[in-house]
């Protein structure tokens, strides 16, 4: 079977702050035989702008991702986001409409996926060889993997197969953390607030490691949880995947 080929969508976010996260799901990505590239001139998605209603602004940035992306059909796009592969799925379209890119965004759309459902869902990786990391987990579900990819499963399939890893499920884990970009500085008492809850229902499972598919939603709990000095390490996927090998 030939090598899938992969072109490394590394959101703004994780290049600029987790980009260890980015390498671990090179790491991984060419453990299971893809073929991994990477464009140095890609940027943002666009989200920070869409999402604070700046639109000819951010549909700018969609057509740059598109130039980005340009590739074949047979060329997967995936990233380390659900929330940044959300924004590209969901939302270029209604961006994109009426611009002369509008076209070539359907093809793109097809070919965007999420680390864990693109291993998951598309070569059918339900286990990495030798990942290996002793503890307790509890899974945060971001609302962008939940309902905009519906992406559920597929995390918990991969980090259920590391060895030394048992999964605690906790109360109410498909309630947001509280994070939302612009929301936790707009709103900082109800993002703080939502941030403890989820934290405490995390804490009550005995769980060592709080893990998903955002390293965004991670960022915040961890403030949080440093901040109260409590006995909890976040991580996203692809870091437990490469841990142990």
């Amino acid at each position: 079977m030939p090598a899938a080929l992969v072109d490394l969508f590394v959101p703004c976010f994780v290049d600029q702050l987790f980009p260890e996260t980015a390498m671990n799901m090179v790491k991984v990505l060419e453990s299971v035989g893809c073929q991994v590239s990477y464009n140095p001139n890609q940027t943002c998605c666009g989200q920070p702008a869409y999402n604070a209603g700046y639109r000819q602004e951010s549909q700018q940035v969609a057509e740059k991702f598109l130039n980005d992306f340009a590739g074949a059909p047979e060329r997967y796009v995936v990233g380390p986001s659900a929330s940044c592969v959300g924004m590209v799925r969901n939302h270029y379209g209604e961006l994109l409409e009426g611009s002369k890119q509008c076209g070539e965004f359907p093809a793109l759309q097809r070919r965007v996926f999420e680390f864990t459902e693109f291993l998951v869902g598309v070569l059918g990786v339900t286990s990495i060889a030798g990942a290996e990391l002793a503890g307790k987990y509890t899974y945060h579900d971001s609302c962008s993997a939940l309902r905009e990819c519906h992406i559920r499963e597929e995390p918990r399939q991969l980090l259920d197969s590391v060895a030394g890893l048992e999964r605690l499920e906790m109360a109410e884990t498909e309630t947001c953390c509280g994070f939302g970009g612009t929301f936790a500085v707009k709103f900082e008492p109800i993002s703080v607030a939502m941030a403890q809850q989820k934290v405490e229902h995390a804490l009550a499972t005995g769980a060592e490691y709080l893990i998903s598919t955002d390293t965004s939603c991670l960022m915040h709990l961890d403030a949080y949880i440093r901040k109260e000095k409590l006995p909890l390490r976040t991580l996203h996927v692809a870091d437990v995947l490469a841990s142990g090998w």
